[in-house]
């Protein structure tokens, strides 16, 4: 019977996406196509790392004011030259995609829900500069919202949302979102995710939506809503996370560079919304170009270090730890 559901839901994600994004999707795990010209031109490629510093004993605050010098970047332990670096006052625009949870178990929480991501949308904005997009996802992936600096059409995107689907196919809206709408986005690429279930019906797995992240250079947060708001959803206790749905999500975002949070009232949502949006003002963007210049398919190790040891000692920093080396066509 399963296998009959996905055989539907296919059918319906292919009539779907073919009115939202262009005809010729990768599958998940596949290799992108060459993007070298035809002249035989080698192109040198980098890779862009988004970094979060923060303190190790001040309740993780966050760290700005660092420049170029007070960092190393090393790819499977050899030191890379930085091409590339800036800070909370020079960073590129944010491009962020707002992916919201419709499944059924969701229904008891969607007001606040679409609420809290109204004011996440508000907050994270700056107007004239970054851009969000807002799509849902159940059995079906849909895309409410395109990229837009327009808030009243972000917010009339969100209230639409009336109905929740039958399953919940996250892996597949983060390769989709991904792959279609952050592959060429001009500026820093972000993913907030707000769940409440298990991927329970996606053709993608966890390596799949982690490996178009990092070859697309996106950063991807996530907010488990799981641990349900007091009286929302009969037979779900607040608290009750950690389970291996959650360490997916958690290496989701460790992966990618971001974080996962788990929340379980209404206040400790808001407050989750409100560290992605201090995070995403306070990181520093470091590019390298890798010493090996060799599409070879292979995933590498990545590794930020501080240059001073006292800055060690002091902080810590967070980044993606690997990416994998193929050619892709990225803007």
């Amino acid at each position: 019977m399963k296998n009959l559901f996905r055989f539907v839901y296919f059918a319906g994600l292919l009539s779907v996406f073919s009115l939202v994004v262009p005809a010729q999707t990768p599958r998940p795990g596949a290799t992108p196509p060459n993007s070298g010209d035809d002249t035989g031109a080698v192109k040198i490629f980098e890779v862009r790392l988004p970094v979060t510093v923060v303190d190790k004993k001040k309740n993780k605050n966050l760290i700005t004011g660092l420049s170029r010098g007070d960092f190393n970047v090393f790819e499977d332990g050899v030191q890379q030259e930085v091409t590339y670096f800036t800070d909370e006052k020079t960073n590129p625009p944010v491009y962020v995609g707002v992916l919201m949870d419709t499944s059924p178990s969701t229904a008891g929480k969607m007001d606040f829900s679409k609420q809290a991501a109204k004011d996440f949308i508000y907050t994270v904005i700056r107007l004239r500069k970054d851009k969000a997009a807002f799509m849902t996802f159940d059995n079906e992936i849909n895309l409410r919202q395109d990229f837009t600096d327009k808030l009243d059409l972000l917010e009339k995107a969100v209230d639409k949302v009336k109905k929740v689907g039958s399953f919940t196919a996250l892996y597949d809206a983060v390769w989709q979102f991904s792959d279609e709408k952050l592959r060429n986005a001009p500026g820093r690429r972000v993913i907030v995710i707000i769940t409440d279930g298990d991927d329970t019906f996606s053709r993608a797995d966890l390596k799949d939506a982690v490996d178009i992240a990092q070859r697309t250079e996106t950063t991807i947060f996530a907010i488990s809503t799981k641990g349900g708001f007091l009286g929302s959803v009969p037979g779900v206790e607040a608290g009750t996370v950690k389970d291996a749905g959650d360490k997916y999500l958690t290496a989701l975002c460790e992966q990618t560079g971001g974080a996962a949070f788990f929340s379980g009232d209404m206040l400790s949502l808001e407050k989750s919304f409100a560290k992605i949006s201090q995070e995403l003002r306070s990181q520093y963007i470091i590019t390298y170009r890798p010493a090996n210049q060799n599409y070879d398919g292979k995933a590498r190790k990545v590794e930020v270090r501080f240059t001073d040891r006292d800055k060690v000692n002091q902080y810590k920093i967070r980044a993606k730890t690997s990416y994998r080396a193929v050619r892709d066509n990225l803007k």
